[in-house]
């Protein structure tokens, strides 16, 4: 009889369940157990959503966010490299002028045109055979530059980051187009002439320079970027170096010559006090006669 009122009363059997001890703990176990399942499948689909994206702007380089175009950073791994595709058929026919090499070796890598002299600032390449050959890319970079030089003949610029490009001239039959990337070792021209350099003959000229100012290639063949950039942070240290020393002897100079003029003037002071000695008794004479 009292099972039948309970039927017949559910609000009275639900109170009866919320008064039992297990009722609430089952229910915060079950809201916990439901939260963490969320939770854990919204970081899986986040993870899911975000991996297709890394892979699309890893399998692109040398872009940018919104499809920008960008300069591809040159891996450190990869090294200046003879602009040939065979270093032994060819040779240098004149060197880069270095300030620090031997009379002998200045004079042999001056350029002379409208009778003047002028240092190379790369070198000069020709073929053994005295024929044209190919020339590629010393390192992989963006072509910022094909242009017809009216001395130089047709140039190739190459930009590599980090302030460092290569240039090419005297060269004929120019494959790349400025704006483009190209790989190293890749074709850019092939060998021809210039008025610059007339006595060369059929040659390319190449130069490397950091922060636009020209370095000898051969110290860099077989080297990476990080190797020149060192170069240019010790040089620039050795020249802070060299300024201060001078800065130094100048006021040691200066200090020298006041501590000597300090000492010349005590004995003019002297002279003039003897002078005024000298003076007193001829003033007490001239007193006592009269």
């Amino acid at each position: 009889m009292m099972r039948e009122e309970e039927n017949k009363n559910p609000r009275k059997s639900k109170n009866n369940l919320f008064k039992k001890r297990w009722v609430f703990p089952a229910i915060y176990l079950l809201s916990a157990a439901i939260i963490l399942t969320a939770v854990l499948w919204y970081q899986n689909s986040t993870t899911e959503l975000a991996d297709p994206t890394t892979e699309t702007e890893t399998e692109v380089p040398g872009t940018a966010a919104g499809n920008e175009e960008s300069v591809p950073v040159v891996s450190n791994v990869e090294k200046f490299s003879m602009p040939v595709v065979d270093p032994n058929s060819i040779e240098i026919q004149k060197h880069f002028y270095d300030d620090e090499a031997s009379e002998e070796e200045q004079e042999a890598a001056l350029v002379f045109y409208n009778n003047t002299y002028t240092g190379n600032t790369g070198i000069d390449i020709v073929s053994k055979n005295g024929e044209s050959f190919d020339v590629v890319a010393s390192l992989s970079g963006t072509v910022t530059a094909v242009k017809k030089d009216p001395l130089l003949g047709y140039l190739v610029e190459l930009d590599h980051g980090n302030g460092v490009t290569t240039m090419y001239s005297a060269l004929e039959n120019v494959k790349v187009e400025e704006g483009s990337n190209v790989e190293q070792g890749e074709l850019l021209a092939t060998a021809g002439r210039s008025l610059y350099n007339e006595e060369a003959g059929v040659h390319a000229h190449f130069e490397i320079r950091k922060d636009n100012e020209p370095v000898n290639p051969l110290d860099f063949f077989e080297k990476n970027l990080t190797a020149l950039q060192e170069m240019k942070e010790a040089a620039a240290d050795t020249e802070k170096n060299q300024e201060e020393v001078e800065s130094s002897e100048d006021a040691t100079d200066e200090e020298t010559e006041e501590d000597a003029a300090d000492e010349e003037s005590p004995e003019e002071g002297e002279e003039d006090a003897e002078g005024d000695t000298a003076d007193t008794p001829d003033a007490s004479i001239g007193q006592a006669k009269a």
